[in-house]
């Protein structure tokens, strides 16, 4: 796994354990899943403005926020950003497609 998600994926299990007064992530934690996906949502939102509005550097921006978000909520989840590189791995050389038929259908 990259670097960078190997040391940030150890240091969202270390927040899990720190004060919620003294750490922005592990206040998430403590106010729990509703309120990291709100989290999650409005970085997604931000991420489809700026994209819209062509600046590259705000786009890089917002696109780390919501990736960070993103890995809080799998980090809330017990999951890592491993198990998402994984799946992505699992994904390699199949059309999108054909792994979207592939799924049981809900």
């Amino acid at each position: 796994m990259n670097t960078i998600l190997k040391k940030l994926t150890e240091t969202l299990e270390d927040r899990k354990k720190d004060d919620p007064s003294k750490s922005y992530t592990a206040s998430l934690y403590r106010d729990g899943l509703e309120a990291i996906l709100k989290k999650v949502n409005e970085e997604a939102f931000e991420t489809i403005i700026a994209a819209r509005q062509g600046d590259n550097k705000e786009l890089v921006h917002e696109v780390a926020d919501l990736w960070f978000h993103t890995l809080v909520l799998m980090a809330h989840k017990n999951l890592s950003a491993e198990d998402i590189l994984n799946e992505l791995s699992r994904r390699e050389g199949t059309s999108g497609i054909e792994e979207k038929e592939s799924r049981p259908r809900k």
